[in-house]
């Protein structure tokens, strides 16, 4: 569990300087504008997300004395580590020259990441068929992403500001140097510390057309999936604009590290926790209570005056904690809907599942920075100067009640999902019985 769980926090260093920092990264430093970035990070996502399923396939038709999947995340570390510090070196070029080395070291870093993470995801569906250790294994995968995240928030700002001596732009290039080393260790650590212990059948025999016509009559699959995107959306929203909130709607820059770091370490608690309540709380109920209650915290937090950033910070502090769960709920509930798949059809495809899981995460993450960077850009947004009322007042809508609003969107789609434990219960023993029958 700890083996594999290394693995999200070396991923997450990727992960999170994106989701928090990247447009930051191009507004402030790079210098491209906050409206092409966004566009940037819809074209780049929607074309590496379209090749997930593919990513997905090519995983579980795999096999290598190592397994399927383990092999992916090794091979793939240190090209990640060098796209990654591309994409955060700033050459001097014209700003058209800037946005096509922007979209194509991002571009191909996320295909880069996708080599490696669709099949690192894929791993929490064979390395147990234990459901509630599948919850737990997700919980401490979360945990890792967690911590991932909480050095991104703590230390970024720090390590640039010190590791670039007062130049940003050769700050962030020495700092993405630092965390692809960093990440490069993690995912070693995690090929040679887990094993895969569920197989397809050596006979099982599909095409990829096959396996598509499975995916789509998935229904918990689909249901997870499209909550997740609006889950994403939500996550991607309100981190995205976390950092234009302290800075210019509180005008309190000296506590977006403070901001940050409490909201990560929430979150980390948050996931931490999974495990204790989805023993006494079906999955579909303990997700549905999360995302309510993320709804009206955003809700809550539009009406703190703007002076009382205490208060602000505890409102996000607790979104974080409530929101926490969300990951290994729905990573667990995808694992399930892998055997639902299997139990159904005869036929297994773990990574095409959480492939076009992530598929969906990532779209959603896409679809944010679009919308954050459109809003931005229509608000009156300038970058490092006092914003204007106007500009002020819509960062402050997409910090609270945008993604408060699909917040609850997301906690109807669940109520669609079909599995209860009683059912993928007998799903585990039936499939048990089969595999034991072959």
């Amino acid at each position: 569990m700890l083996g594999y769980a290394i693995g999200d926090f070396g991923y997450c260093l990727y992960w999170k300087v994106f989701e928090f920092y990247l447009l930051f990264f191009y507004a402030d430093v790079f210098g491209i504008a906050p409206v092409v970035a966004g566009t940037m990070f819809l074209a780049t996502r929607v074309l590496d997300a379209a090749i997930d399923p593919l990513m997905g396939m090519w995983a579980d038709r795999t096999q290598t004395r190592w397994g399927s999947f383990r092999p992916f995340v090794l091979v793939s570390a240190l090209p990640l580590a060098v796209l990654g510090v591309l994409t955060f070196t700033t050459p001097e070029l014209s700003p058209t020259g800037k946005v096509v080395w922007a979209y194509l070291t991002y571009g191909i870093t996320m295909l880069i990441y996708t080599i490696g993470n669709i099949p690192y995801g894929a791993m929490l569906g064979v390395l147990t068929a234990d459901v509630n250790k599948r919850t737990t294994l997700s919980a401490y995968k979360l945990v890792g992403a967690s911590a991932g995240g909480l050095v991104v928030t703590k230390a970024t700002k720090d390590l640039v500001a010190g590791m670039g001596g007062g130049d940003d732009a050769r700050g962030w290039m020495l700092v993405m140097v630092l965390y692809g080393v960093i990440a490069v260790a993690c995912l070693a650590i995690t090929f040679f510390s887990t094993r895969e212990r569920i197989r397809p059948s050596p006979t099982q025999k599909t095409s990829m057309k096959v396996d598509l016509q499975d995916l789509l009559r998935n229904k918990p699959w689909a249901t997870i999936l499209g909550a997740g995107f609006v889950i994403m959306l939500t996550i991607a929203i309100r981190n995205g604009t976390g950092v234009f909130y302290l800075k210019y709607y509180a005008r309190r820059d000296d506590l977006t590290d403070t901001y940050l770091t409490l909201s990560s370490l929430a979150y980390v608690a948050g996931a931490a926790l999974t495990p204790l309540f989805s023993r006494r709380l079906e999955k579909k109920v303990f997700l549905t209570i999360c995302m309510v209650g993320v709804a009206l915290l955003s809700f809550a937090q539009f009406f703190v005056p703007r002076d009382n950033v205490g208060l602000m910070i505890g409102i996000t502090v607790a979104a974080s904690l409530v929101i926490g769960p969300k990951s290994p709920l729905s990573w667990s509930m995808f694992a399930d809907s892998a055997d639902f798949s299997e139990w159904k059809t005869g036929r297994r495809a773990t990574a095409l599942i959480f492939s076009a899981a992530t598929f969906g995460v990532k779209m959603g993450g896409a679809v944010a920075g679009w919308v954050v960077g459109v809003l931005l850009s229509s608000v009156g947004y300038v970058p490092n100067q006092e914003q204007s009322a106007h500009a002020a007042q819509g960062i402050l809508w997409l910090a609270t009640l945008i993604p408060g609003g699909f917040a609850l969107v997301a906690a109807l789609a669940i109520q669609f999902y079909p599995l209860d434990a009683n059912k993928t219960d007998a799903i585990q023993r039936e499939l048990q019985a089969r595999r034991a029958g072959s």
